[in-house]
């Protein structure tokens, strides 16, 4: 029988393109936290609801979901109106809320810094937003974390926006940025942001992606780490050079639910 991490392109291809089918559908949205921004239509609220669930989005699914629905109601469900009119007193409530490390101050300094980039730069979109010629996002990245952080605000509270240059895969980031840019008839991710191109992104990379991406010969480096992320993306062009992180719905699906 043949090994997984044998086979030649095509087959490689086929198989993906199958789990991918099996995978990117909207019967699963509602276990997964992108289903935190399918609860609204205007994109602002769409985009900082997607940013706020994928920054929680580690641990047992359950929680995440509870806990962003909680960030989201201390919101008064309407993120973006809440994000560029709330007062001082109406950010106490945030206090006492935690995710694992993910703790009140850091939700604060979260919606202060939100605020900063609403009303000030124009929103998410245009502080992600990268040069049609860049090889991917890491630069949308980084320039976006820098500006994110101008605001005073804990060190501590800088690990829960992964930094490409201290070589973290930011998985959960990538992930948003699939959210925001990837765009297709089954109605999973959004596609609506347009500054970026669907052929830039990364490929979100954890232990399980990690580990079946290993297995299927697409990721030879040990480490799961940005140079990791970009081999594995690098890998899945060859595959499909205009959308190759639609297979992280293959990758995903067999990690989590098939446990491959």
């Amino acid at each position: 029988m043949q090994e997984y991490g044998e086979m030649n392109n095509s087959e490689l291809k086929d198989f993906l393109e199958s789990k991918y089918r099996l995978y990117n559908k909207t019967d699963f949205i509602s276990t997964d936290p992108v289903s935190i921004p399918h609860q609204f239509s205007k994109k602002e609220d769409r985009e900082i609801s997607a940013f706020l669930a994928a920054t929680i989005a580690w641990g047992q699914r359950i929680t995440i979901l509870k806990n962003a629905n909680l960030l989201l109601a201390m919101m008064d469900n309407s993120p973006h109106d809440f994000i560029t009119g709330f007062t001082e007193d109406d950010l106490k409530v945030f206090q006492k809320f935690y995710h694992r490390t993910f703790n009140g101050h850091d939700a604060r300094f979260f919606i202060t810094s939100l605020r900063n980039v609403y009303v000030n730069h124009s929103g998410l979109e245009k502080i992600f937003k990268i040069n049609k010629k860049e090889p991917n996002v890491r630069e949308g990245i980084i320039h976006a974390r820098k500006l994110f952080f101008n605001p005073d605000h804990l060190k501590r509270t800088e690990k829960h926006f992964s930094d490409p240059l201290q070589k973290s895969a930011a998985k959960r980031v990538n992930m948003f940025l699939r959210w925001m840019v990837r765009k297709d008839k089954n109605g999973v991710d959004f596609g609506i942001w347009k500054s970026i191109s669907p052929a830039q992104l990364i490929c979100p990379l954890d232990v399980h992606s990690g580990r079946v991406a290993r297995k299927l010969g697409l990721l030879k480096r040990k480490q799961n780490d940005w140079q990791a992320a970009e081999e594995l993306t690098n890998r899945l062009r060859e595959l499909d050079a205009h959308d190759p992180v639609r297979y992280d719905f293959a990758l995903f699906g067999l990690g989590v639910f098939e446990k491959f």
